[in-house]
């Protein structure tokens, strides 16, 4: 089996995979696969943008946090894609997936489809001004 190289832009499309299977788990009913599954795109898609902006990979959650953190310190954009980060582990990682709670059930459902919007912001945030050319 091939192995793919390790890109920012591999990373992000592995984010979108993600995505797009916490979305069919959540049409498909099963809340806390989604919510996970949600939780493990956001997860990607930082550490997508950490490997974009410092060419170095994120093995785990902590160092992800502490990258982004990192990086917040000089980009408030970052900053504050730093703070949805966190509630979203909190959320769909902690709450929902790992303890159950996931009511309002709206309101998890919210969450895992707005982690899109969170790749969308990480990826503009790793290639700043791409879609200046527009």
């Amino acid at each position: 089996m091939a192995t793919r190289t390790l890109t920012p832009e591999t990373v992000f499309d592995d984010a979108k995979d993600m995505q797009r299977q916490a979305l069919e788990r959540l049409d498909a009913g099963y809340l806390r696969d989604a919510a996970e599954k949600g939780w493990c795109a956001t997860r990607r898609a930082a550490e997508a943008l950490i490997l974009a902006r410092t060419g170095k990979r994120s093995p785990n959650t902590t160092s992800v946090s502490r990258e982004l953190r990192a990086l917040g310190r000089t980009d408030e954009a970052v900053y504050r894609l730093e703070d949805r980060y966190g509630a979203t582990a909190r959320f769909l990682h902690g709450e929902c997936f790992y303890s159950g709670l996931c009511d309002p059930v709206e309101n998890t459902e919210r969450r895992i489809r707005e982690v899109a919007d969170f790749i969308a912001a990480a990826e503009d945030l790793a290639y700043p001004g791409r879609h200046d050319l527009r």
